[in-house]
């Protein structure tokens, strides 16, 4: 079979396709045909090197696709089966070995491009709009970098749950797309300072919530547009790493809060795994969320995928297919 190695940490040019032996699944586990790849930040990291992950390595965090095999003790999925899994690696390659109990069961209503979509970053939108800071009918929420991936996805989430959702965005194009998934006001950070539009579009009041996967360029403005008692919910940083921060800096801006939430810490059990991409797949299939294709690429352009997507220049999912 062929898999993406990493031999080494660096740019895009160490994701080099390689001959490998297909591996067996052993006790409690299954073996995917993978048929589509997430690309995601997370993957970008551990091969820059800023997350350490043990070398030789094959990327991957988020896929779907069908079971091939069975390992020992593995009786709630078959052969045959398409499933879906998140924070697990393996997923550049044509076939994977995975956990059977990060597996989750596709419907027939949702694609396994959909699948592959909404593994990671679906229920990252999932849990920072119904766990870190469940929305209320009727707050204000921030939402940088809304026409990417995830960021389409919290802004769905929210609006459904009665939210106004502010979003920014770099380019027009990515505006009209913010605004197709129901951003009701989008800021043009190139344009505009956000702090001061923020608390413009709030009449001087500030979001209850800001959701954040920038990091560095965005966490100073998050801080700044929050109310008093506000939640500011750092999941990423595909800016680079916030500086430490003095902790009296929560306290002037209105007694708010500061988390650095992570997908794992969310889906702990299985029952919550399965609750939360169930909710999902259950949107997906009456048609009340959108999962937007940014990219597809072949699994030899990995390098190019993970390239784009560090560029912000993209818009919605890329996947490797």
């Amino acid at each position: 079979m062929r898999a993406i190695v990493i031999k080494e940490h660096g740019g895009p040019e160490v994701l080099r396709l390689t001959a490998t032996e297909t591996p067996a699944p052993g006790p409690g586990e299954a073996l995917v045909d993978v048929e589509a790849r997430g690309v995601n930040f997370i993957d970008v990291y551990q091969r820059s090197g800023a997350y350490q992950v043990p070398l030789p390595y094959v990327p991957g965090m988020e896929a779907a696709g069908t079971v091939a095999a069975l390992g020992e003790g593995v009786t709630d999925l078959r052969v045959g089966q398409r499933v879906g899994w998140a924070m697990a690696p393996g997923g550049y390659a044509d076939q994977a070995v995975v956990s059977a109990s990060l597996l989750v069961p596709v419907p027939d209503a949702v694609s396994t491009e959909q699948a592959a979509a909404l593994m990671l970053q679906g229920m990252t939108a999932h849990y920072l709009t119904h766990s870190v800071h469940p929305v209320a009918e009727g707050e204000t929420v921030l939402v940088h970098a809304a026409a990417g991936g995830t960021g389409l996805l919290v802004t769905q989430l929210a609006k459904a749950r009665g939210a106004r959702v502010i979003g920014t965005v770099s380019t027009d194009e990515k505006e009209r797309i913010a605004r197709e998934a129901g951003a009701d006001e989008v800021i043009r950070y190139t344009r505009t300072p956000v702090a001061p539009a923020v608390r413009e579009l709030t009449d001087g009041e500030g979001v209850a919530a800001v959701y954040d996967g920038v990091g560095r360029d965005t966490f100073d403005a998050s801080l700044d547009s929050l109310r008093p008692r506000g939640v500011l919910a750092l999941f990423g940083q595909s800016s680079g790493a916030v500086e430490p921060v003095d902790p009296q800096r929560l306290n002037s801006a209105g007694a708010v809060y500061l988390t650095r939430p992570s997908l794992a810490y969310f889906v702990a059990d299985r029952q919550e795994l399965l609750g939360r991409a169930g909710d999902l797949f259950g949107l997906v299939g009456k048609g009340a969320l959108d999962v937007r294709i940014g990219g597809r690429y072949e699994l030899g352009q990995a390098g190019e995928a993970q390239a784009d997507l560090a560029s912000r220049s993209t818009t919605g999912k890329l996947l490797l297919v």
